[in-house]
């Protein structure tokens, strides 16, 4: 028994691999990807969230609404998506789905805005 476990063990962190943080940036690494030449910056949260405050040159393409998924066939899959929610949860899924429609360059804000504005950085417009 002690040896399927010691089996199955690993192979439930590696079955759990996918709330890692991989494309997730901390907010000093997104901020400094934010300088980058032709960063699409999306927020993903629902348009009161937005007009409550945002990151400055944010469109925002309301992931629960849908408006991201319908707005995809507009973003240039060329350069780098850049994609931020509240707490990370709905930019994580943005970011998976951008990937499988052929984006390349996709990452999203570790934490969201929360863990933005918890690191002392501004928000925009």
């Amino acid at each position: 028994m002690r040896t399927f476990l010691l089996f199955l063990l690993p192979l439930l962190f590696l079955a759990c691999g996918t709330a890692s943080p991989e494309g997730s940036l901390s907010a000093s690494d997104f901020e400094a990807r934010l300088k980058e030449p032709d960063v699409q910056l999306i927020d993903a949260r629902s348009a009161a969230e937005f007009s409550g405050g945002h990151l400055a040159s944010a469109t925002n393409l309301d992931w629960n609404g849908g408006a991201l998924e319908a707005a995809a066939v507009n973003l240039d899959k060329s350069k780098p998506v850049l994609v931020y929610c509240a707490s990370g949860r709905r930019s994580a899924a943005a970011r998976e789905f951008l990937i499988d429609q052929g984006f390349k360059d996709v990452v999203d804000l570790q934490g969201g805005i929360h863990a933005w504005t918890a690191a002392g950085k501004p928000l925009g417009d």
